[in-house]
């Protein structure tokens, strides 16, 4: 399993048969195709959008944004319909826009830097921060942490996925939009492992059934690997692994099998482990593990 590198002050986290039949008469000449009337070009889209069969170079914007590292693709739609990403003096109106670069694009007037090489950081979230750049309730988030666990010039990040509030562990940060998205997709099948503290009865043969995923109140929830870790009375610790990180997932099953959670901690993301990374730290991945994640994600192999 592969483990971010080490900062200073920090532990590593670890075809028709036959033919025609032949004819006595010598065939006719072929006539000449009617000549087609000379059409003029159909004039590009006003705002840059790419049209079915369009074979304009580019990416769209709303990714070419992620990619820099100005937002997720989401975040970015919603910039444009906010009317905040122009090109020159022209306002970008729809993140269908074709471009084949960010040259002369500006978000809220100030222009976007070239996307940088994909970077990836492993912070070790304490409970009781919201995964969120900001919160209108005032409440605490983890780019305050982050401002003091990262080293400096570090650039803009972005969590891939989130944790709750009262739940800690293992997050991944990327300054790649595009790259955040492709190890959200469930499609993916990038694993993320959990354990939690939970206080009930609940017998290993459960577990074992929830490996053909469960339904739970209309939501349908896939394969969960789920092993007892140890019990004490009716307190025990369960390790989950799952590949689809849907909202409240592990907490949801659990309190179907009738437990309470009262602790529930991210251990792995991929081939990404915690280990031994101190709350409230961060670490960047090695350069090499990050490009032998990417290779696996690219040849289709589960993470």
């Amino acid at each position: 399993m592969s483990r971010p590198t080490d900062r200073p002050g920090a532990k590593r986290p670890t075809a028709r048969r036959g033919g025609p039949r032949p004819s006595a008469r010598p065939p006719a000449a072929p006539k000449p195709a009617p000549a087609k009337p000379a059409s003029a070009k159909p004039a590009p889209p006003r705002d840059g959008a790419a049209r079915p069969g369009d074979a304009r170079e580019g990416e769209r914007i709303a990714k070419l944004l992620a990619r820099a590292g100005v937002a997720s693709r989401r975040e970015a739609e919603r910039m444009i319909a906010e009317g905040r990403v122009k090109q020159g003096e022209d306002t970008i109106t729809t993140p269908a826009t074709v471009l084949p670069d960010l040259r002369g694009v500006t978000v809220d007037g100030k222009p976007v830097k070239a996307p940088e090489a994909t970077r990836l950081f492993a912070f070790h979230k304490p409970a009781g921060l919201l995964t969120a750049e900001r919160d209108p309730a005032g409440r605490p988030t983890i780019y305050a942490a982050l401002r003091n666990a990262l080293p400096p010039a570090t650039p803009r990040l972005m969590p891939v996925g989130r944790l709750d509030l009262n739940t800690e562990g293992l997050l991944l940060l990327t300054n790649d939009g595009e790259f955040k998205r492709l190890l959200e997709l469930p499609a993916t099948k990038v694993t993320r492992t959990y354990r939690a503290r939970a206080f009930g009865d609940v017998t290993q043969a459960q577990l074992e059934d929830l490996i053909e995923g469960i339904e739970i109140d209309g939501m349908r929830y896939g394969r969960i690997d789920a092993n007892m870790d140890r019990r004490t009375g009716r307190n025990q610790w369960i390790e989950m692994t799952l590949t689809e990180g849907k909202n409240r997932e592990v907490r949801r099953v659990l309190e179907h099998l009738g437990l309470q959670v009262s602790r529930l901690i991210r251990i792995g993301y991929g081939p990404f482990a915690l280990d031994e990374l101190p709350k409230g730290a961060a670490v960047e991945i090695a350069p090499k593990d990050l490009e032998r994640f990417r290779k696996e994600l690219a040849g289709g192999r589960r993470a």
